[in-house]
């Protein structure tokens, strides 16, 4: 049987991934330097799987609930950003609330996602800071990923990521989290430790589920 297991850490780029389990089905693996757990990418959904199940989202731009999700990433950013600042909301969705959110506080806000704002040309600018919001748990390849966002910041500038950081290992099986089929990478506070300090990025967790990195001035 071939290996599904990969031999590199796609997060980390750490060698010797481990087998984790087996749940529903489909393999995970865990890295033991940045914690971070992965599905195994046989399992990984195809373009149209991906956006057919996207289209069972219900994310309204103005739902008071779902911007009060989103201030739990807005209202950190906020306090670090400068009056003004240009920034990117990189996999916005098709109803950016968290890109209208911004603008409504003063800064200057681009929209990229791959499947509703797929033009790349907002992809070759540099920004004072970059949203993920729900995102990052979709990357099949992560390290690329962040690599491509630390390359579109300015000096100083702030990658905001969200995402539900993973539980432990006893509710994994379990995890509501885990059970969508589009998502096939979670992490924990040490994994974004581990994404920073590789690219000499500043890294904090304001509050549970989410993460601000700065790039060096």
């Amino acid at each position: 049987m071939p290996r599904s297991t990969p031999r590199i850490c796609p997060v980390c780029r750490a060698p010797g991934p481990r087998v984790l389990g087996r749940f529903d089905g489909r393999g995970y693996w865990r890295c033991n330097l940045c914690q971070a757990t992965g599905l195994d990418a046989v399992h990984f959904p195809d373009a149209a799987a991906e956006l057919a199940h996207y289209g069972h989202h219900e994310n309204e731009i103005h739902d008071p609930g779902y911007r009060r999700f989103l201030s739990k990433l807005l209202d950190p950013l906020l306090s670090v950003l400068p009056p003004a600042a240009q920034g990117l909301d990189y996999g916005c969705g098709p109803g950016p609330a968290l890109a209208a959110m911004l603008t409504e506080a003063g800064h200057r806000v681009a929209l990229y996602d791959p499947f509703f704002h797929p033009d790349p040309a907002p992809l070759a600018q540099q920004y004072d800071f970059i949203t993920c919001s729900e995102v990052a748990e979709h990357f099949h390849h992560p390290a690329e990923e962040f690599d491509r966002l630390g390359a579109m910041l300015k000096p100083g500038g702030w990658l905001a990521v969200m995402t539900s950081f993973q539980t432990e290992d006893a509710r994994f099986g379990t995890w509501q989290y885990r059970r969508d089929p589009t998502h096939v990478v979670f992490y924990r506070a040490e994994t974004f430790a581990r994404i920073a300090g590789a690219r000499d990025w500043s890294c904090l967790c304001p509050v549970k589920d989410v993460v601000l990195m700065r790039m060096p001035l």
